[in-house]
């Protein structure tokens, strides 16, 4: 300000100068009139040197005019003496280029005065934000709105440049939460000036106070307008993963997921955006609550209403494969409806156990209606059923009887899995391996991958499954058992098997017998284990064979009794006639005895009890012949007789007791 003061002195003694020295005679002359144009003149210089002083005060916003370029300032006169520099970088725009020209007239800011230059420095960013806070605060006190766009994301809210940075707190971006706060970044709105502080560099906003306004305005009108069934437009206002939230004008409805598409939708956000106009049908409407249902689909026919007409059983399909479960793949046929292929209906041949062994999501699929049900929304699908069935022809290819030539694919416990063709697979049961060998696995016998015959048993086309057999190769060694080990026959043969119920002896490779614990010893015996061991050689009888189960009976007691039957067959036949009548009677009783026990000798073994109880009714009847012998004595009979029937008592006991007669044999 002293240089302001100093150089109006300064002009004061020049026009001083000027008036003394230039216009003295003109002073003169003039006289009175001179006077006042003087003291006129006078006042104009002064109100111009007042005019400059209010100029160029400092943090004022002037208009200047650009007299000059370069490239570091630009020359802005002012209206003073000496012009007004500002840097270039002030007059460059967002690509980084000078946007201004010489005579341009720009506003620009006192900033300070140079006393020893005498220049004084300009700012035209500093201008521009005096006018922008004039400028808010002008619509502040209107209650007017002005106009920015979302910078970024800051803590509680948003930073948005309207000429300047200003705070949007988040409860004041929108008439609710926003839950992806991103979305609101690089978009311009509308606000209000809540309150400013130019002090402070202090602007706060809102959007809501605009957007409750809006709503109210809209809001009783479009209350009156909706009614159940009417199609009317809104604006995507929010979505979510159940729905999206549609403004109708001040009121908000929502649209479920399920209401968007006849078809599958897995996220709303597949198909709208925040803002985009939508097309929807009031479905229903809680006027208490201003609670509005809306629906998309609605406004397109049902296509299940006439699926069975378009697609009857056997139509051929194309559709795309939506998704995926344990027993199917789900297909879209068209939008809205959808049809599963189990897992049953995509190979005539393999075992599936999951479909994405064979399809994935996205992939196009050819298909047959197998069959269709509208009222329950259910189409089903078959893959196999596109192709020819192998099955049918397997018979054909294979008959029963043929013989078969194949790698083995898998071994399982229960068998053998032989790969044939087309992907069919036949099964060895372990069953039909061997006729005599007794396999526990048949790894035993074979690995995958061998190549191995087998003859054709079984095709059962309705169970798919193809029976197979080896031993089937061969003739069965047991339909000329019997030929060659007839009953009765001694065998020779080695012990391969000690149970409790008996011993197991193999006659041949793969042909066993059984010697039952009841044919092993004429005395009981609780198990054969420790008198008789494995690959221990005996001799036995066959006592019976029975090719339909595969058994033959054997038997060493017989053996070991044949001797003792002969032996009373001849003491029987040899005995002489005797004169008492207790020797008849027991000669006659050994007779039927034994001619009983001979008569079941080719029985069951079960018929030892049979034997026991003969023995036991011997026993008897000798016993009551010597009671009655006794009686006979008694009553005088001849000594001589008496003593010869008891001799013969006698002899006949001991022969019963000392050899025991098996009826058997």
């Amino acid at each position: 300000m002293e240089n302001f003061a100093g150089n109006a002195e300064n002009k004061t003694e020049n026009l001083e100068e000027l008036d003394v020295s230039g216009g003295s005679t003109d002073v003169a002359e003039m006289g009175d009139d001179g006077d006042e144009g003087a003291d006129q003149t006078m006042a104009s210089l002064m109100e111009m040197y007042e005019e400059s002083l209010k100029r160029f005060e400092e943090g004022e916003v002037v208009n200047g005019r650009i007299i000059s370029v370069d490239k570091d300032y630009v020359l802005v006169d002012v209206g003073y003496k000496s012009e007004g520099q500002i840097s270039i970088h002030e007059f460059k725009n967002d690509q980084g280029e000078v946007d201004v020209a010489v005579d341009d007239v720009v506003e620009v800011m006192i900033e300070w005065w140079d006393e020893e230059e005498e220049r004084v420095v300009l700012s035209k960013e500093k201008a521009a934000k005096v006018k922008v806070w004039d400028s808010i605060k002008e619509i502040y006190e209107a209650d007017g709105i002005v106009q920015g766009v979302i910078s970024n994301r800051v803590k509680g809210g948003f930073s948005v440049d309207i000429g300047i940075q200003a705070f949007l707190p988040g409860s004041q971006a929108d008439l609710r939460p926003i839950r992806n706060l991103d979305e609101m970044v690089g978009k311009t709105f509308d606000f209000k000036v809540l309150k400013f502080n130019r002090k402070r560099n202090n602007i706060v906003l809102s959007r809501r106070v605009i957007l409750e306004s809006e709503r109210e305005s809209k809001r009783s009108e479009t209350l009156a307008a909706i009614e159940e069934g009417k199609t009317m437009e809104g604006t995507v206002k929010n979505i979510t993963e159940y729905g999206v939230f549609v403004d109708l004008g001040g009121v908000d409805g929502l649209l479920h997921i399920t209401d968007i598409s006849w078809g599958r939708v897995k996220h709303p956000s597949e198909l709208f955006g925040i803002g985009d106009p939508i097309n929807v049908m009031i479905l229903s409407f809680d006027q208490e609550n201003e609670r509005v249902s809306l629906g998309m689909k609605q406004l397109v026919p049902d296509p299940w209403s006439f699926a069975e007409e378009k697609y009857p059983v056997g139509t051929h399909i194309s559709g795309r494969v939506v998704s995926l479960t344990d027993y199917g793949a789900f297909v879209e046929v068209e939008e809205g409806i959808e049809g599963l292929i189990h897992v049953s209906e995509m190979s005539w041949t393999r075992k599936i156990r999951h479909p994405s062994k064979v399809v994935s999501v996205g992939d196009e699929v050819d298909a047959v209606v197998l069959d269709i049900k509208p009222e329950n929304r259910r189409i089903s699908l078959g893959m196999k059923q596109t192709m020819p069935n192998p099955w049918d022809v397997i018979s054909e290819n294979y008959p029963i009887g043929s013989v078969i030539e194949g790698k083995i694919k898998n071994i399982t416990d229960f068998g053998i899995f032989i790969g044939i063709d087309d992907d069919i697979d036949g099964l060895v049961h372990i069953s039909d391996i061997s006729w005599t060998k007794r396999i526990k696995h048949p790894s035993e016998l074979y690995k995958k991958g061998d190549v191995i015959q087998a003859k054709v048993l079984d095709i059962d086309k309705s169970s798919e499954r193809f029976s197979l057999g080896i031993k089937q190769l061969q003739d069965d060694p047991w339909k000329t058992v019997a030929e060659r080990y007839p009953v009765g026959t001694d065998i020779n043969g080695i012990i391969t098997n000690v149970t409790d119920f008996g011993v197991f002896v193999e006659l041949e490779e793969g042909i066993e017998g059984l010697v039952h614990i009841s044919e092993i010893s004429r005395e009981k015996i609780k198990t054969p284990a420790g008198k008789y061991n494995v690959g221990d050689q005996i001799t036995a009888r066959i006592i019976n064979i029975n090719t339909e189960v595969r058994r033959i009976g054997l038997s060493i007691k017989r053996l070991e009794t044949e001797d003792e039957g002969d032996l009373l067959h001849d003491y029987v036949s040899n005995m002489k006639p005797t004169a008492s009548s207790f020797g008849e009677l027991l000669q006659e009783n050994l007779k039927v005895k034994l001619q009983d026990a001979e008569s079941r000798l080719n029985g069951e073994s079960e018929a030892v009890e049979e034997v026991e109880a003969a023995e036991e009714a011997a026993e008897a009847e000798v016993a009551e012949a010597e009671v009655a012998e006794a009686e006979v004595a008694a009553d005088g009979a001849e000594e001589g007789e008496a003593a010869q029937a008891a001799e013969h008592a006698e002899e006949g006991d001991r022969n019963v007791e000392e050899e025991e007669v098996d009826p058997d044999k």
